[in-house]
């Protein structure tokens, strides 16, 4: 952990970072899906419930540090070996906070072995305002696997009337099947309050027609499949059952779903997300229709 002390008029702040570490695998045992390799380091940890019947081996992310800070450093690597299937989820949303200038930054790589599911659903994202974040999440997979992923954005604590317009957001995925690059996609977002009180470069984004339309809650869904493209029609018809208030579309190609929400409301968003990804899995991958208890506490 390193700190960085701050001053500002009579008083001196204390700017901690940390440098944490997971990465985890499943393998395939006499019982289903186990455990494999373990390491940890803190702030970051896997919680592994006993999975309700019928459900794939479960892990609960969790962040022990309270959120992310501006310097933070994290680095989360989980793999379903051949065969073997994943539910991976998180203790709470996400919390990144303002930042005084320091760039946090955080990589996920999913690694899908032959004949591997993997679900990767986390509780979402709250950035607040003056937040200064990157994140890359990589996806890995092999034919015959099947990788469902997704998060849910939103751009400052609405429920207070805040929004994001001022900091850093890049938000980036990356999927490769069997080595090969089929995708890759970009969220960014950055810029700065002016002495006249103009915010450049966010709030024009997040109000444009052709941006997120003031919708500060925002929510993907990805489905990397051999079957994808089969799987269109589902999805079209799953998406229609949400609010008029949250907006929604899909596309498919090259093996590979991509599902996107916008709404004023980040509850409506997340709610549509999580019906939807409970009944995809169900027709999709013959997984039972729910999602995870500790995502709908």
């Amino acid at each position: 952990m390193e700190s960085t002390a701050i001053k500002s008029g009579k008083h001196e702040a204390v700017e901690s970072r940390t440098d944490g570490q997971l990465d985890f695998s499943v393998i395939v045992g006499e019982d289903g899906s186990v455990l494999g390799r373990l390491y940890q380091q803190s702030p970051l940890r896997a919680l592994f419930p006993r999975p309700e019947w019928g459900e794939p081996f479960t892990a609960v992310l969790v962040n022990s540090s309270g959120g992310i800070v501006g310097g933070d450093r994290l680095e989360v690597t989980l793999e379903a070996t051949e065969s073997a299937s994943l539910m991976v989820t998180g203790q709470a949303a996400e919390k990144v906070y303002r930042s005084t200038g320091r760039i946090a930054e955080a990589t996920t790589t999913l690694i899908a072995g032959p004949g591997s599911v993997i679900e990767f659903l986390p509780q979402g994202t709250i950035v607040y305002d003056g937040a200064c974040f990157r994140r890359i999440t990589t996806i890995r997979a092999s034919l015959g696997s099947r990788v469902m992923a997704g998060e849910v954005l939103s751009l400052g604590r609405v429920e207070r009337g805040e929004r994001f317009t001022t900091g850093l957001l890049h938000d980036e995925w990356r999927i490769r099947v069997d080595d090969r690059l089929i995708w890759a996609d970009a969220l960014h977002l950055s810029g700065a309050e002016e002495a006249d009180k103009n915010v450049t470069g966010i709030t024009p984004a997040l109000n444009s027609q052709a941006g997120f339309a003031g919708s500060p809650a925002y929510a993907t869904f990805l489905y990397v499949a051999t079957d994808a493209n089969d799987q269109l029609k589902l999805t079209r018809r799953l998406l229609g059952d949400k609010p008029d208030t949250v907006r929604a579309g899909v596309t498919s190609f090259d093996g590979l779903i991509v599902a996107r929400w916008l709404g004023a409301n980040p509850a409506e968003v997340r709610r549509a997300f999580g019906m939807f990804w409970s009944r995809f899995r169900a027709r999709a991958i013959g997984a039972t229709e729910r999602l995870p208890t500790i995502w709908n506490i």
